[in-house]
């Protein structure tokens, strides 16, 4: 039990208070007796108060102090007990067993308010920036963080690639009292093994060909800080009996030197392998998984979590802004889109996902037909926008003259009946393009035997718009 905070004991009658005290004693709490809640001094050493016969209205003091919870020891406090850090009530035949259930109540109330409050809290509040979520998951994830931070124990953190392991470690870093010191990260399936000693332990000056100076290890530079080791199940079986040494004794000698190291290091691993499988199969020594393995954090995928993609999307998308001065907004159905797929890769795919959006739609809003084909699971209608009729009489014009030279446009323009001389007295340029467009309109139905499509396709315009206009001047197939 954590026995740096203290029961309160609030009891008038001698008898009562002697029993609860011996109780106490016996299941190993601190005991202080008071003559009133009144005086207890701030809260932080305060596992909780037996409220006897010398609290009179428990109610106002479970209402002041929420942060403390009260084991009700007398029938009158019947109005408290609907308040949450008020149980009880317990009568003075109370044996040990059961007194040691509201102990055991009382100290899950303070982890349960401190994960409450954590958001008033600027570690914590690190943590959440660093791990995006709401849902269970994520929340189990910073409440294991939280407990295994403030011990030197070995983490193993467990999860398929791309669920953001680095990003858990980084986490029990900050949250540690090493968080002033480095944070080392080394990608043990990155580097040979022939090498990865070296680079683990450092070497001395001519310890193998082409150490031609003396060079720290990872397990020095990570001195009062955290090492990472990322990938441990690719580590080679002689490797990993030098790492069990090291975690065992605290020490290591760079690579053709005798001296010995202290390693005052806290090591967090992580893997997306089978570790027990590993073992069955002869390729991890179970010794340092049980060596490692002292607090598992296992990672869940993505797709076990789809409640906290579109907040993953609103934070990443805020980040490339901040960082890159680009980004891209979601459409609700976009959002629900992305929510129904199972991202394989996880986080990491989803990050890839919001670059390319954001090459692609720079600071706009993206909608469901926007999305890769993969990643469209919902149907959207075509909203493909009409273009205002002006908008498609340039286009079509331009269209058709766009590779004509001077004497051709001529020519086209005279057999469209069109004077391009501007008269005198000023022209009517819509009807005139209007008669330009009916003109242009019975040419390409003429030339494909009136087949609106294909005529639409001479046109350059959709073949829905060929057909409007085709109603609106009353030109038939």
């Amino acid at each position: 039990m954590n026995n740096a905070k203290v029961v309160y004991l609030c009891e008038q009658d001698n008898n009562r208070r002697e029993r609860f005290k011996t109780i106490l004693t016996f299941v190993g709490e601190k005991v202080a007796t008071i003559a009133s809640v009144d005086e207890l001094d701030g809260t932080d050493d305060v596992l909780c108060v037996i409220a006897g016969t010398g609290v009179s209205d428990l109610d106002h003091h479970a209402r002041a102090l929420p942060a403390i919870p009260f084991i009700s020891a007398c029938d009158s406090h019947q109005p408290a007990l609907t308040r949450a850090n008020v149980i009880g009530p317990i009568d003075s035949d109370v044996d040990y067993q059961e007194l040691s259930r509201w102990l055991h109540y009382c100290h899950t109330y303070h982890r349960n308010l401190a994960q409450h409050h954590g958001s008033h809290n600027h570690k914590t509040g690190q943590l959440e920036t660093m791990l995006v979520g709401q849902g269970p998951a994520i929340q189990t994830i910073r409440r294991m963080i939280a407990q295994v931070a403030g011990s030197d124990a070995n983490v193993l953190v467990l999860g398929e690639s791309g669920t953001g392991k680095e990003v858990v470690a980084r986490g029990i870093h900050v949250m540690s009292k090493r968080k002033d010191g480095p944070f080392v990260p080394v990608n043990c399936g990155a580097i040979p093994g022939d090498l990865l000693e070296s680079e683990l332990f450092g070497h001395e000056k001519g310890a193998f060909t082409g150490a031609i100076g003396t060079r720290k290890g990872r397990f020095e530079l990570a001195q009062g800080g955290t090492l990472f080791l990322d990938e441990i199940g690719d580590m080679p079986l002689a490797m990993q009996v030098k790492l069990l040494r090291v975690l065992q004794e605290r020490t290591f000698e760079r690579v053709g030197g005798s001296k010995s190291l202290k390693a005052d290091v806290r090591v967090v691993a992580a893997t997306h392998r089978k570790l027990e499988t590993m073992i069955e199969e002869g390729k991890f020594r179970e010794d340092l998984y049980y060596r490692l393995n002292v607090f598992p954090i296992e990672v869940p995928a993505l797709r076990e979590r789809q409640e906290d993609v579109p907040m993953l999307l609103r934070e990443l998308t805020a980040r490339f802004r901040k960082e890159r001065g680009v980004g891209v907004r979601f459409s609700d159905k976009a959002l629900e889109s992305l929510s129904l797929h199972r991202w394989p890769g996880n986080v990491r795919e989803l990050t890839n996902l919001i670059e390319r959006l954001t090459i692609m739609h720079p600071d706009q809003l993206v909608d469901v037909q926007d999305l890769p084909p993969k990643y469209q699971h919902i149907d959207q209608p075509d909203v493909t926008p009409e273009y205002p009729d002006e908008l498609l009489e340039r286009d079509a014009l331009n269209s058709i003259f766009a590779d004509d030279d001077d004497d051709d446009l001529d020519e086209q323009m005279m057999d469209a009946n069109v004077n391009t001389s501007l008269p005198d007295d000023g022209v009517n340029l819509k009807d005139m393009l209007s008669e330009l467009e009916i003109a242009m309109i019975e040419q390409a139905l003429d030339k494909t035997d009136g087949v609106v499509a294909k005529a639409a396709d001479l046109l350059s315009m959709r073949r829905t718009t060929l057909v409007e206009k085709m109603k609106k001047y009353q030109i038939k197939q």
